[in-house]
């Protein structure tokens, strides 16, 4: 390798695409064409980057395996970055086996984080945490190291624990300093702000207040019967119950819990689960039905008594009834929460990561669209998806995360 292509990739390494540019910008041979595709991804052009980096693997010999393998896995970061999930995950996972093999463990872990954020997007967090417990960062440098520990801290934050998130940001925010990468120090600044913004609201005996991360992971092992419509499970310190593909039942138990110690009027409960204006005798034949469902599903966590004005919950383990809320309630909100990352989205995209059709997502996004929420630009299959930030408070329990039935 030649000078003005070492000096090029110290550049791309030390966070400086323009340097890199200079030194390769005229240039056409193989390795020139792969920099100077990485160079246009962090300056963001990324269509022209993934042209750059497909004619280096075609000009790349056969007996060039790695350099090819490098570009592979610079690819798989434009489509993580252009938020295209359905880039093929297998063809990373090979480039990663041949990257270990030949001993390249620095580009190898970056294919692994890859991996790891793609299916924290995914919502698949057992899958994540598996694959990064894999790695060994030792012998990583600064910036990788940095990343890593926001791998780490992603997950810890998506499972709720935040002294775990808190331990690995310090230790990202020391890696991202010795690396000396600004845009690094900056994703690790706006990580740690997450841990300070409210995440939560938690609406208790008629009144309500914001929660921070740490104070919704405490609230987890208060022993109490917790109604949880960020999740849309209800549980207490010893098991749950997921009634995320019930939202009839789960609007029930929402209401019943909103209202504990206190018991709801039927005809509140009528107004709220079927929308209908009064409360009429096959309404409430309907409610007594739906009642029973729910006490059969909550049989081990609460059990629900009618009253003669409507009907109450008893928890049975628990001490008291709290219900956990999204900082937003809007239906649109996980649309927002997966946008708020500042990438730009296709509804194909979204809707692979929330686990709804194109088309469900599509009447969001036009709704959100109307209200100046979001912007798109590009037509058809090109079309993209944008907003900023979603200000004061953290998304993370906005996000999608797929939970088992009971």
């Amino acid at each position: 390798m030649d000078s003005m292509i070492t000096a090029a990739a110290r550049a791309l390494a030390a966070g400086d695409p323009l340097g890199a540019l200079q030194r390769v910008a005229l240039r056409e041979d193989p390795p020139a064409l792969a920099l100077r595709g990485i160079a246009m991804a962090q300056l963001g052009e990324l269509e022209r980057a993934k042209t750059l980096l497909r004619r280096a693997v075609r000009a790349f010999g056969p007996t060039e395996v790695l350099a090819r393998a490098r570009c592979v896995v610079a690819e798989a970061e434009i489509a993580l970055v252009s938020r295209d999930l359905r880039w093929p995950a297998r063809t990373l996972e090979a480039a990663r086996a041949l990257l270990e093999e030949h001993g390249d463990r620095q580009n190898a872990a970056h294919a692994r984080h890859i991996e790891v954020r793609r299916l924290l997007l995914l919502g698949r967090l057992a899958e994540a945490e598996g694959a990064i417990a894999q790695l060994d960062a030792a012998p990583l440098p600064p910036a990788s190291t940095a990343a890593h520990e926001l791998t780490i801290a992603s997950i810890a934050v998506r499972r709720l624990r935040t002294r775990a998130a808190q331990a690995a940001l310090a230790r990202a925010e020391t890696a991202a300093r010795l690396s000396g990468i600004p845009g690094l120090i900056a994703e690790v600044s706006a990580a740690q702000r997450l841990l300070t913004t409210p995440a939560a609201r938690l609406i208790t005996g008629g009144a309500e207040r914001t929660l921070l991360l740490r104070d919704v992971e405490k609230l987890a092992s208060s022993g109490a019967l917790i109604v949880d419509a960020c999740r849309h499970v209800v549980r207490d310190a010893w098991s749950e119950v997921s009634l995320a593909r019930r939202p009839l039942l789960f609007t029930l138990a929402r209401a019943l819990g909103e209202a504990w110690p206190k018991d709801v009027a039927r005809e509140l409960l009528v107004s709220r689960a079927f929308r209908a204006r009064r409360a009429d005798e096959s309404q409430r034949a309907r409610l007594r039905v739906e009642m029973a469902r729910l006490r059969t599903l909550l049989r081990r966590h609460a059990g629900v008594s009618a009253t003669p004005r409507g009907y109450r919950l008893v928890p049975r383990r628990a001490q008291q009834v709290q219900v956990l809320a999204r900082p937003v309630e809007d239906k649109n909100a996980p649309v927002l929460a997966l946008l708020a990352d500042g990438e730009s989205w296709s509804s194909s995209a979204l809707a692979l990561a929330l686990g709804r059709s194109q088309r469900s997502i599509q009447r969001s996004l036009d709704a959100l669209a109307v209200g100046g929420k979001v912007q798109s630009f590009g037509r058809g299959r090109t079309r993209r998806w944008v907003t900023p930030p979603l200000p004061g408070f953290t998304t993370t329990l906005l996000l999608p995360a797929f939970v088992g039935v009971d």
